[in-house]
């Protein structure tokens, strides 16, 4: 699975100095980190319509979105992808409840 992710991480990346004429990848960037933020956000609040709904296709789609868009986000700010997954590797060493408390 993370293949994908690994790819698509690098796909952004590779598109920070692209003409934002030609990706929307660059042209998001382009606008800045809190662009990517609040596209993030409009993502993640479809997402959460479709589970309400109960519509598997569209919340699959959204979802979808929803990973893309968190990745510029991540990508406007500099987080690499390997720094996000190590984190959740580190969590699935101990339970949420734990986890949470230590935080």
């Amino acid at each position: 699975m993370s293949d994908i992710l690994t790819q698509l991480a690098q796909t952004i990346e590779a598109r920070k100095g692209a003409d934002p004429e030609s990706s929307w990848t660059a042209k998001l960037l382009s606008k800045g980190p809190e662009k990517a933020a609040e596209k993030f956000g409009e993502e993640a609040v479809e997402a959460i319509i479709e589970a309400v709904k109960d519509d598997k296709a569209a919340l699959t789609r959204e979802a979808a979105d929803v990973i893309y868009h968190l990745m510029v986000m991540l990508a406007a700010r500099d987080v690499a992808l390997s720094d996000v997954l190590a984190e959740l590797e580190r969590r699935t060493s101990q339970s949420g409840i734990s986890e949470k408390a230590n935080r």
